[in-house]
């Protein structure tokens, strides 16, 4: 076989392996969730606190806010950071419409304004319900996700602390004993 196809096979099948797979990204944030050394409850708390400030539509700032709400409330400063990553480039979106119409629904707004024949002070008061309604709704399906999100990373914090010393506890002695020169 020439060198130059070799050398072009292996690179292809570099490429290959450095793609995202997204299975693969989920069960190493899930391995990563499992080892975390933090009590249960603390790593529960940061993911609820996270999950919460991901999502309001203060671009930029979420993860400051994830972070200082875990601080509050005793929660993992680091998952709190991660739980921020529930609204991304891909999800802003869909998340901010699906909050704006729940707070707009909770409101009691009408549905029936039109954007197109409206006076620039009408604009403007428009911004201000919007603005009203959005973060209303981010309130509202915060709340809910963080409760949603501490109640099942709680339980899985627990299992794997259950799974982590039944290990402990399985291995032989002279193996748990055994120093490392």
């Amino acid at each position: 076989m020439p060198k130059g196809s070799r050398s072009a096979h292996r690179s292809h099948r570099t490429l290959r392996k450095k793609r995202p797979n997204l299975r693969r990204l989920v069960r190493y944030i899930y391995i990563r969730f499992i080892r975390l050394q933090s009590h249960p409850q603390a790593i529960a708390k940061g993911l609820a606190a996270g999950v919460f400030a991901g999502s309001y539509p203060l671009f930029g700032l979420q993860t400051f806010l994830g972070v200082a709400i875990a601080a509050a409330i005793g929660g993992n400063k680091i998952v709190a950071a991660a739980g921020t990553w529930i609204s991304n480039p891909l999800t802003y979106l869909p998340i901010y419409a699906f909050n704006y119409q729940i707070g707009r629904w909770f409101l009691g707004q009408s549905a029936n304004t039109s954007l197109t024949n409206q006076s620039p002070q009408e604009w403007m008061s428009l911004g201000f319900d919007i603005t009203i309604a959005l973060m209303v709704g981010s309130t509202l399906v915060g709340s809910l996700l963080a409760i949603i999100s501490y109640y099942a990373s709680l339980r899985i914090a627990h299992k794997a602390r259950k799974i982590k010393s039944n290990r402990r506890s399985i291995r032989p002695k002279e193996t748990r004993n055994r120093t490392h020169l």
